[in-house]
């Protein structure tokens, strides 16, 4: 009995092995295919001819602070070809929830269509192969690809870089810095720190893995409880002397939640701080892009001279007394970039603060789909979104960006992050109304609105 059972697993054994072989050797044709993919390479002549036309779309698929304009890979020129789309090879690796959906609704936004011939571009020989891959296999048939360090030789052709594209900056270039280099936009920064937000004790985030040498901000600390609306000048001035920060250091913030990032970055601007940058795409950029999170705890050093008087940007964050007033003049907007069901009144979005509605004037600038979440203006990775598409939707909003531009949320955290985005963007007549709803709807005084605007 036993030599039977023995021998029938055996057959068993050989039937399952050539399975394998077979499951095997369709697996390798399968990615054989998906290798040999037609994909044809552009001639920089004939993809200047091609910019044009309608029919053709040039797809920056680097990582997006080269598209910003940060010169990497070592092009000689930051930034993307003009009229180039942002389709990141980095996004395939994201592990997120409706994934797909939300790659797919990029290609319609950015017009990557199947009947539409693709120009595929990157610096390193292999972005560009991985966004052809992934679109290969979703049908498209129309794909080249182009190193786009040749156009970047060239000076007389036209690519873009963002204004402030500088303030926030890629993991490989805080790495060079850990590195002692003095990489791009930073080579007159004196005292260069890096500083992780996040809210709670260490215990909280900051000890489960923050970038090597950066020191815990909680978040607590420059919005105290229980109503975490922005601290006074004179705590802040403490804040400031407790970490020993200096109106002439260099700040990089940054975070496992990049909401805090920019939350705690603005106040640094706002202090005096004449350099703060935030790591684009928090904690994960820096894992995916190869390099280790540390756990060990690094304290700040106190000082006793910040060099200027708290705040010395004063006119950065506005108070709700300067919000009144300058709400007022048809000259500011107040952006309100919270989600829909927020600013309708439909829900407060917090779990501690159960007023609903909007300030009046305010118009709906976009955010996302809670009051933790910014997806109208981040890509699948976190990073921030392309330019012009954020245009597009300030545009829909009847946004005037020739106007001073106001942000608020509820109580600052994304609106920081949108102020940031439009600094880096250009748009310099802009300030952050701190407080948000929950410090206007506090004050039962003041005017409120639901419903959607007439």
């Amino acid at each position: 009995m036993i030599k039977k059972l023995s021998k029938k697993a055996s057959l068993l054994s050989a039937l399952v092995l050539t399975m394998a072989l077979f499951a095997g050797c369709s697996n390798e044709k399968e990615n054989q295919k998906v290798a040999d993919i037609e994909v044809k390479t552009i001639a920089t002549k004939e993809l200047q001819d091609k910019l044009s036309d309608d029919s053709w779309v040039v797809v920056d698929t680097r990582i997006n602070d080269a598209f910003n304009g940060w010169k990497l890979d070592e092009v000689e020129r930051g930034g993307h070809i003009k009229g180039a789309v942002d389709f990141s090879a980095n996004w395939l690796t994201v592990d997120s929830k409706d994934k797909e959906k939300t790659l797919d609704k990029a290609l319609e936004t950015k017009g990557i269509e199947k009947d539409k011939n693709i120009v595929l571009y990157d610096a390193n020989g292999k972005d560009a192969k991985e966004v052809a891959n992934y679109l290969s296999e979703k049908g498209y048939k129309n794909l080249y690809t182009y190193n786009v360090a040749d156009w970047a030789k060239d000076e007389s052709l036209p690519m873009e870089s963002y204004e402030n594209y500088e303030m926030i900056v890629p993991a490989t270039i805080v790495n060079d810095i850990l590195d002692g280099k003095k990489p791009e936009t930073f080579e007159n920064s004196k005292n260069i720190k890096i500083v992780e937000a996040s809210w709670g004790e260490e215990s909280e985030a900051y000890s489960k893995g923050h970038v090597p040498t950066s020191v815990h901000i909680n978040t607590d600390t420059v919005e105290p409880p229980p109503q975490w609306m922005l601290a006074s000048d004179e705590e802040l001035a403490k804040f400031a002397n407790d970490y020993g920060f200096t109106k002439d250091d260099t700040v990089i913030v940054t975070g496992p939640d990049v909401m805090a990032s920019y939350r705690v970055a603005v106040v640094l601007r706002y202090i005096g701080i004449n350099d703060v940058r935030v790591l684009n795409g928090g904690n994960n950029a820096w894992t995916s892009a190869g390099y280790e999170l540390e756990t060990k705890s690094n304290k700040p050093v106190a000082g006793n001279d910040f060099g200027a008087t708290i705040p010395a940007n004063p006119d950065l964050i506005d108070t709700q007394a300067e919000l009144k007033e300058m709400l007022k003049d048809s000259n500011n907007v107040l952006v309100d970039n919270r989600s829909w069901d927020e600013y309708i009144g439909k829900i407060s979005g917090y779990s501690y603060h159960d007023k609903k509605g909007r300030i009046p004037g305010a118009v709906y600038g976009y955010a996302g789909t809670s009051a933790t979440t910014l997806e109208d203006y981040r890509n699948i990775d976190n990073t921030m979104r392309n330019a012009a598409e954020i245009k597009a939707l300030w545009k829909d909003a009847g946004i005037d960006t020739n106007k001073h531009l106001m942000f608020m949320c509820g109580s600052g955290w994304r609106a920081a992050e949108v102020l940031t985005y439009a600094n880096v963007m250009g748009f310099d007549n802009t300030s952050l109304y701190s407080d948000g709803w929950i410090g206007w709807s506090n004050d039962t005084s003041n005017p409120t609105e639901t419903g959607e605007p007439k």
